[in-house]
């Protein structure tokens, strides 16, 4: 049964905020953390593969599409993410799990592994926006400080203005390199229904918390870092820093992908996270065959 065949569950945390998931297949547990702006639906492409080999969970960040939670705070960040997940784990029964994060989910996950690493198996993050570490380089910040000043920072004021499209567009825009005005109407439809999502995070008073590098080096789970070969240059800048930080990580650039790699290059990204897996994981090393 495809990821879009099933139906999300509520649960209610113990913090009484409630978050939307569907779950599949059999093995160890691996959590999906969508990006962002995107929902549980994000990870169609990685279905079938991975139910075929794990207990799959994918779910809805706080303010993601269908959750109901009201957005009241300018406190939200991955550090909040990652509380809302140990507590969908707890919610669930899950001691432990391996976290596959896109973007946003990806800087949760990590967030996840620093808060409690007991809980968290190996982890796989896709270009996780940790735009502090760009900013503190060299080289990377003055990539930082003009995605902020040209799409950051104005989506934040359309939003305050209570232009919810344009912030949208230009925070889309920003994310993948983009013009505004080129995203696609599909692409654009799916950004509006996680329209509280992106507001939730545009208007954080600290969108990007920052973890140092020694508490990320020291993480003790195996970890694989990803980017595309042809994402926007702020991504690069911040995955260039992020991997220094972090020289226990498995490192992979994948070509003919932008930032959403799971997306683009789904096939590539299967392989190099069950390669990972398969590599790391004596459990998963004998339930998975490697593909050629």
């Amino acid at each position: 049964m495809g990821l879009l065949d099933l139906t999300p569950t509520p649960v209610t945390l113990a913090s009484g905020i409630v978050l939307n998931h569907v779950r599949a297949g059999t093995g160890p547990t691996l959590i999906f953390i969508h990006g962002a702006m995107g929902d549980w639906r994000a990870w169609v492409q990685q279905w079938d593969t991975f139910t075929r080999h794990f207990d799959c969970i994918a779910y809805s960040r706080r303010y993601s599409h269908p959750n109901p939670n009201a957005l009241d705070s300018r406190q939200h960040n991955a550090l909040v993410d990652a509380e809302d997940l140990e507590g969908l784990m707890d919610a669930l029964g899950i001691a432990r799990a391996i976290l596959v994060g896109s973007s946003y989910g990806g800087f949760t996950a990590l967030a996840m592994a620093v808060r409690a690493p007991d809980r968290v198996r190996a982890l796989a993050a896709v270009e996780a926006p940790m735009m502090r570490y760009a900013l503190r380089s060299k080289t990377g910040a003055p990539i930082a400080e003009a995605f902020l000043e040209t799409s950051a920072l104005p989506a934040r004021e359309a939003f305050e203005r209570g232009e919810n499209l344009k912030g949208v567009q230009l925070l889309t825009g920003g994310i993948v390199g983009k013009d505004p005005g080129d995203i696609p109407a599909p692409v654009l439809e799916r950004r509006m229904q996680n329209l509280r999502a992106a507001r939730s995070l545009s208007l954080s008073d600290d969108e990007f918390p920052y973890i140092e590098p020694d508490v990320l080096a020291a993480l003790p789970m195996p970890v694989l870092l990803m980017s595309g070969a042809e994402t926007a240059p702020v991504h690069a800048a911040i995955f260039s820093a992020v991997t220094k930080a972090m020289p226990q990580a498995r490192r992979r650039i994948v070509e003919g992908s932008g930032h959403s790699v799971s997306q683009q290059q789904p096939e590539a990204f299967n392989r190099e996270v069950l390669d990972f897996l398969h590599d790391t994981l004596p459990d998963v090393r004998a339930a998975v065959v490697r593909e050629a």
